[in-house]
């Protein structure tokens, strides 16, 4: 390794057993005692790092990192591991936040409570006066603004099925009502019912706040009440969460008997049409013996999914009353928009929030496609983001969408509903391929492609908290430090690190469930999903150092050239006949960036275009991993090439003009 900066960032996992008063110590050293104090007082405010910025065209280019809270345990430790990040890494993604359902899924919804799992004994003995979580995660988001890092939240289109959002408000979601194996109504009026049955069961059981007065009627309780009030009513207070659940579970066991059941949510064409899935596996008998049965596609398309555990908006009316399950997408249902777009702003008011992931950005449901013109009623994401931006001129949107051939994830093609959606940047799939195979070489010319011809852009995505899973090993066996490399120095696309890629072990079989992140974005006690203990940091030294190399050399090197467009010398070949690629700086070039995205062999005779570059100009070999340079070295010039020097397997370096 030539040109190592000073290794000065600790290991996650040593960052993790700080005190809080090493932490404070920390943090004092880096941004004084006055502004740490007030940083950790809920009611004082840290504006954000983008507070005079007059668009979110910031998130084209930033750099992510996304943490799930759980596999950290509270929303402070957040504060030791940004600690741990260089200040290129500013852009922080806090998977959801919410107060989960059914298996404890992040992405289940159960209200609009912060999850109190994420709160800190330990920072609340030391601050008596962040005596909540609410007040925490407002404490966090002051220290991370401090730090110079932007927050951002998931923006999720869905809840658990039986969440106190459904329960509290059942007009807003589609209902069916199943007879074992037979769905015996799925009319869009079925919610009536179901608020009848909700009422019944109110008036039977009582308040669950005895001061409260009972409705008078269907209408009061679901349409004359305002929420705050009726959650009370149907579940109790915020803070006895135990006798929420109680009266939840009474109110699903009603339904139940019934036959209602909110209409699961789904991915990919056709999106509807439904019935239950009548194999034996498919179902599942509760501690009650209630028998629950799985839901499949009539028609099912090759990404259709069905997700049992989560229900959706119904964001339109439906044609027919529903009878073939189509939508009437020129018929929006207002009222639902509203809720959803006022619920996340509030949040993002509340706790000073910057951007948000839009999850499940790529469904687009219309079968003829994306259309040629558009509204504020096109996509609920567009819809919330446009809404937030209303007082925040600097948020943005970062999709959840894999960039799939029109018509396999969404009807029509990807970038034009993005582009529709408005989102700014994509995650795109590049996690999930090996880097420098087929594959991986003639997508990131894909996205190279639509980076400099569309509004959106794809992201250099290293890894997903949902793709550290046992089954991807693969994708992270070599090439990690070219996937950070081209992350960072790619300085126009934006860029995706799940916490823990940078100390990731190298799985040749699989680990013990523990050491993945994605086996925490729920809870499961058994079966080949469950973890038995606390989330496991990988130990990967040498990893770790190479990864912090490169992460510490861009804190230095993108002041000057962060606001540069890429020229590119040598682009990505979609063939993958050759892996070696070689970027620089349009206008001024200071820096030539090269990678050799072949993790098995050296490139060797490598040749740069010389009129590609100033002419006469000349290269110095700064910095470089598994390359045959040193320190200094000349690129050799010839009549019409620089020529590189041995670059071996997975190897970078970096060469600055004379």
């Amino acid at each position: 390794m030539s040109g190592l900066p000073h290794l000065n960032l600790p290991m996650p996992a040593e960052t993790m057993q700080w005190s809080f008063a090493e932490v404070f110590e920390r943090l004092e050293a880096r941004l004084g005692t006055a502004l740490v104090q007030k940083a950790l007082q809920a009611e004082e405010l840290i504006p954000s790092p983008l507070i005079h910025e007059p668009s979110a065209d910031w998130i084209k280019t930033a750099n992510f990192v996304g943490i799930n809270v759980r596999t950290i345990g509270s929303f402070w430790k957040v504060i030791p591991y940004a600690l741990s990040l260089p200040a290129c890494q500013s852009a922080i993604h806090l998977l959801p936040i919410w107060e989960p359902g059914v298996v404890d899924s992040l992405y289940g919804m159960a209200s609009w409570r912060i999850n109190p799992e994420f709160f800190s004994t330990e920072l609340a003995a030391a601050q008596p006066s962040l005596d909540t979580v609410e007040k925490q995660l407002k404490a966090t988001v002051n220290l991370l603004h401090a730090l110079g890092k932007t927050v951002g939240m998931d923006v999720i289109p869905h809840t658990d099925r039986y969440s106190e959002i459904v329960l509290s408000n059942p007009s807003f979601f589609e209902w069916l009502r199943r007879d074992d194996l037979l769905i015996t109504s799925q009319s869009a009026q079925l919610y009536q019912e179901v608020e009848f049955c909700t009422f019944e069961w109110l008036l039977e059981l009582g308040p669950a706040m005895s001061h409260l007065p009972l409705p008078r009627s269907v209408q009061s309780l679901f349409y004359e009440i305002e929420e705050t009030q009726r959650l009370h009513l149907l579940f109790g207070p915020s803070h006895d969460a135990y006798g929420r659940n109680l009266r939840r579970g009474a109110l699903v066991k009603r339904l139940f008997e019934k036959g209602f059941e909110p209409v699961p949510a789904t991915m990919g064409p056709p999106y509807r049409g439904l019935e239950v899935d009548a194999q034996p596996a498919a179902q599942t008998v509760d501690e009650e013996g209630r028998r629950w049965r799985d839901y499949k596609m009539q028609q099912p398309g090759p990404m259709s999914r069905v997700f049992g555990p989560l229900t959706r908006y119904k964001l339109y009316e439906a044609i027919d009353d529903n009878k073939d399950w189509a939508i009437d997408f020129s018929q929006p249902r207002h009222q639902v928009w509203q809720y959803v777009c006022e619920h996340y702003a509030e949040v993002a008011r509340t706790y000073q929030l910057d951007f948000m992931r839009g999850d499940m950005s790529h469904v687009q449901m219309r079968p003829e496609g994306v259309p040629l013109h558009t509204d504020e009623y096109y996509d609920i994401h567009r819809a919330v983001k446009q809404h937030i931006q209303q007082e925040k001129p600097w948020f943005g949107y970062f999709a959840e969408s894999f960039l799939a051939a029109p018509g396999i994830m969404a009807y029509g093609d990807e970038v034009e509903h993005l582009e529709q959606a408005r989102a700014e940047a994509t995650l795109g799939d590049l996690q999930s391929m090996v880097l420098g195979s087929e594959t991986f070489m003639s997508n990131f010319r894909r996205y190279l492609d639509i980076a400099q011809t569309r509004r959106v852009k794809p992201c250099l995505t290293m890894m997903t908290g949902d793709k550290d899973d046992p089954r991807f090993d693969e994708f992270y066996l070599a090439g990690n430090e070219i996937r950070m490399f081209t992350g960072l120095f790619i300085t126009d696309w934006p860029s995706y690190m799940a916490l823990g890629f940078e100390c990731r072990n190298t799985h040749l079989t699989p680990a013990a469930n523990e050491f993945y992140t994605k086996l925490y974005v729920f809870k499961i006690a058994t079966g080949d999903k469950a973890t038995r203990g606390p989330y496991q940091w990988g130990n990967n030294q040498l990893l770790f150092e190479h990864l912090t190399a490169i992460r510490l050399l861009a804190d230095e090197l993108l002041p000057a050239i962060e606001k540069t467009t890429t020229h590119w010398l040598l682009p990505p070949d979609p063939t993958a006949g050759t892996k070696i690629i070689a970027w620089t700086q349009a206008g001024s070039p200071k820096y030539i960036f090269v990678a050799n995205m072949d993790t098995a062999a050296a490139s060797k005779h490598a040749k740069i275009p010389k009129e590609l570059l100033p002419s006469d100009s000349s290269w110095s070999f700064l910095f470089g991993q598994h390359t045959a340079a040193q320190l200094g070295d000349f690129l050799p010039a010839g009549e019409w090439h620089f020529e590189l020097p041995l670059i071996g397997a997975g190897g970078i370096a970096i060469f600055e003009q004379n």
